[in-house]
Parts: structure tokens; sequence; C-alpha cells
């Protein structure tokens, strides 16, 4: 589709980019002339980078294969081969059956000669990313010819699928707005409702305060335990009929990107010095916490650095000592970890601290401190830390002499590592004290609930199924009481002396004498009723 200056129109003159993004050839020159930058990324482009797309219509006009006339739709993966500034659409396909498993690099039309590289993609059925139209930055901004984000329209009609996941969008969301709207306008107090057939208050109370429902833990997962399938599919298991959701563990938990964003501090007392290190769990959670652990439990006292190169860095955490060895604080389940490369952190400074590794994923105890900025390491190697203290020990430990292989030759090793801010625990700290606290007030509420339920109850109790009400003596209006309830409480009348009988008012209900059976002989008798 082609993205018009302030709508999505179809395109006329289709050129794409080399990443297969479609536009209309009017539309995005209009666009590079006032912007010259990509609509959809927002990163440069000019109009030399626009390729020319040779597309073919049968005879109803519907864009086909020109090799196979199959109709393109929504579910069609479609992709374009480059011959310099122009390119011919096939369906992947019909390209990989003749062309790729053939291994005949040929275009099927110009019989062009061409490559793999030159194979451009343009609609992936499978890729549902590259059909989500708010990610596209011009929609996102409100970029569209100056008219304000909330106000960009977009033409759904010519959309195809793509609009119907909109509309279903916008659905949801006013659904929601609605829902939130209309909490917000009912009272959070307790509804008492009266009984019109006595004047009294019934035994319901109606709570509309949300927070009066259990709520989701703060700690749940985004899958359920999977005990009701389980439970269908086998006998052996306890039956469950409704889903929960899984519960994270406390680590699980706390080592959740940018969920604990504190700092945490650590001090690393070194033949030569000591030197302070700043922490980032926010970036680099899994790596901050196995430098703290491994701290606590002595790991890196007493080891050695084996590695110091200066102008560049110093390398440490082997307890072998040969840069081979060491193991993660998860062993022996798991002696290595992910690297964590999602985040702002680079080696753009001195101090920077940084996970040591053999390749992806592969961290261990191994770390390293640069003495210089070192580019070529990012997103190669997780930094989790930089030196905040002790710049003049840095400086001493790259003056270290060596021999081969890079080795200090006078001892240069770690004695203790002390952490002096722990963010996790302060973090868990927190909020184990703000869930007491919500538990707290919960409990509140449920008791005072429970209170309101047994009064209420209490009430239903004194009122017989006649409508007259019991007083609490066990002398009622209709029925009594006695001091306990039970199962029969009913059933007992109240008992008075004869001569009360005159002195009390209203109804007094009397045991009714007992008749006894007549009992008859065996037999067939007489047939006198006959």
């Amino acid at each position: 589709m082609g993205k018009g200056t302030d709508k999505l129109y179809p395109f006329t003159s289709p050129v794409c980019t080399s990443s297969g993004l479609i536009f209309d050839h009017e539309n995005i020159l209009r666009w590079l002339q006032e912007r010259g930058t990509n609509p959809v990324t927002g990163e440069t482009l000019k109009v030399g980078d626009l390729i020319v797309l040779q597309f073919t219509k049968n005879e109803a006009g519907e864009f086909v294969d020109p090799v196979t006339f199959k109709v393109f739709t929504d579910h069609t993966h479609i992709i374009a081969v480059r011959h310099g500034t122009s390119a011919n659409v096939f369906a992947y396909d019909t390209v990989e059956r003749l062309n790729i498993k053939a291994k005949m690099w040929r275009d099927l039309v110009s019989d062009e000669e061409f490559r793999r590289e030159d194979i451009i993609t343009l609609q992936d059925p499978q890729n549902l990313g590259s059909r989500d139209l708010n990610s596209f930055k011009y929609i996102k901004e409100g970029e569209d010819s100056g008219v304000p984000k909330d106000e960009a329209s977009i033409n759904t009609s010519a959309m195809g699928s793509s609009a119907k996941i909109m509309k279903a969008k916008e659905a949801v969301a006013r659904a929601r707005a609605s829902r939130e709207h209309t909490t917000s306008k009912t009272p959070s107090a307790n509804t008492i409702k009266t009984s019109p057939s006595n004047g009294t208050s019934a035994a319901k109370i109606q709570s509309t305060n949300p927070d009066s429902r259990p709520g989701k833990p703060y700690n749940a997962s985004y899958h359920t335990t999977g005990q009701a399938a389980a439970s269908l599919t086998s006998t052996g298991l306890t039956p469950h009929t409704s889903n929960a959701l899984a519960l994270l563990s406390r680590e699980e938990y706390l080592l959740k990107p940018r969920r604990v964003k504190a700092p945490s501090f650590a001090r690393l007392r070194t033949t030569q010095g000591a030197l302070n290190l700043e922490l980032y769990p926010e970036h680099a959670p899994k790596a901050v916490w196995n430098f703290i652990q491994l701290s606590r439990r002595g790991y890196y006292n007493g080891i050695s650095f084996h590695r110091n190169i200066k102008g560049f860095m110093i390398q440490g955490g082997d307890p072998t000592g040969t840069g081979r060895g060491g193991e993660s604080c998860w062993a022996p389940s798991k002696k290595t970890f992910e690297d964590e490369l999602d985040g702002p952190l680079k080696h753009d400074r001195k101090g920077t601290v940084s996970m040591a590794n053999k390749g992806k994923n592969s961290n261990s105890s191994q770390f390293f401190i640069a003495y210089n900025r070192a580019p070529h390491l990012d997103r190669k190697h997780t930094i989790f830390g930089k030196v905040v203290g002790g710049m003049e020990t840095l400086d001493a430990l790259e003056r270290v002499e060596v021999g081969a292989g890079d080795r200090p030759e006078e001892r240069c090793a770690i004695e203790e590592v002390n952490v002096f801010v722990d963010s996790f625990e302060e973090f868990w700290n927190k909020k184990t004290a703000e869930e007491e606290a919500a538990g707290g007030k919960q409990r509140v509420r449920e008791g005072a609930g429970q209170n309101g339920e047994r009064a209420n109850r209490e009430e239903d109790e004194r009122t017989t199924w006649t409508g007259k009400r019991v007083r609490e003596s066990g002398r009622g209006a209709g029925v009594g009481l006695g001091e306990t309830g039970g199962v029969g409480k009913y059933l007992k009348a109240a008992r008075m002396e004869p001569g009360d009988k005159g002195a009390r008012g209203g109804e007094v209900a009397e045991e009714e004498p007992v008749r006894k059976k007549n009992r008859s002989g065996g037999g067939f008798g007489n047939f006198d009723s006959w």
C-alpha cells in the first residue's frame, strides 16, 4: 500500500526500499521533498534509494504472479527480484521452486542474472509485525502533513485484512474506556437494600468496590500452571476445572529487565588498592545478580587477574587462573547464563565493567574492566557496571608489568569484594512491606464484610417465614427462639404458664395433642366398608 502524505492509499506507480517497504511514487516524492526521511522507520531516505516495482495484472485488473498467474492475496508471500533501480514482482513459491531449488539464478521474466541478495520481501504473511500500523513512525508521531497525532486519518478501505485488525483494536480500546468510565461512576461504598415488606434492612449487601475483589498477584506470570489441561488428559492427576496463572519465584520476579532500577554498589579490594563499582540491575539484572551472589559467597576472594593489556582492559574472576574456568552462581545446574545486550550501555568510557565470555550466551564468573573506550565490544559483551571511585588504583593495575600471554608478572589479585548496596534486596523488602500492608487492608475489609453478613444472617433468623419477628427473650410474636440456635430451632414452640395466657398479647403457639394411630389387626378385615 502506498503511504500518502496524510492517508494510506492504494499505489498507482509502486516503488519500494531495499527493506521491502512499498510507497506510491508520487506521494513518497512529495514526502521526501519536505522531510527526506522514511515515513515508516524515520531513517534517512533518498530518491535514488527507491526501486521501481514491475507488477503483473490479469484481465480483471488483479495483481498476479507473472509465471503461474496466481492472484496475490493477503496470505501470499510476495517478493521482488531487483535489477539495479527496478525489480520484477513474483510469488515466493515460484522463485523458490524454479530459481532457488533449481539453482538457476536468472530472472523468470527478463532473463537477467541475479543473486540471492537481490531478493526483497514485500509481503510475508508470517511476519505480523510488518502489518502493525501503530509502529509506523509517521502514524505514531502524527506527522501526516502537520496533522496532530490524534487527528491523523487512515483510509481503512484500502488496507485489506489490516483494516480488520485496526478496527478490532479500536473496538477493544473503546470497550475498555467505556468500562473504566462506568467503573469510575459506580459508588465505591457498600449499597444496603431495604426490604419493602417490613421496612427493615434485608440481609443483602452489594459491594461495588473493586478493591474487595481478589486481585492478580504481583508475581503472576503470563502463562498458566497448565493443571487444567494436564488433569483433562491424565486420570492420575487431581482434576482442575479452572486455569490459574503460574507464580514467579522471587529470583524470576526480580531478574526481569527494568524492574529493579536503583543501582547497586560494591567495593573491589585488590592488591593495588580499592575500586568502587556501580552496578546496573536495570539493564543487566542477571549479570549483577550473578556478581553479587558470587561476591557474598567469597567466590572472588584471592582470585588473580590472569590477563592485563595496557590501554585495553584487565580481566579476572577465574579461580583456576587460566582464563578457561569459572562458573555462574546458578551452577551446577546452569554454569553459564544469557547475554543482556538490550539497553543504552556502551563501552564508551574508562572503567566500564563487562562480562567476559567465549561466545554467545556463555557468561560465567569472569569479568573485565576497560582501561579505555572499546566500541568494538558493544553488543558482544554484557555491560553491568562501571568504576566510580579508585581511578588511581585502576591506573596502578594498568602499569603492572606483564609477561607471556599478557599475564601479570607480579601478584595482581582480588583480595575481597564487599557489597554495600544490594538494590535487589531493598526492592524486595519494599515490595514485601507494601504487599503486607495491602493484605492487612484487605483482611480488614473482609472482616467488616463478614461482620455485616453475620448481622444480616442473625436478622433473618429472627424473622419467621410468615413475616413475624421473634423476640430475643424467646417470647416472640410468632415462634419463640431459645438461647441457642441449631437444627429445629423454629420447631420449638414458645412455652408459657397457664396463668400467663391472659397477660400476654399476640399469638401464642399451643402444642397440639398427639393423636394415637388406630392399629388394626392383620388380614383383610370383614369388608364392612365395601
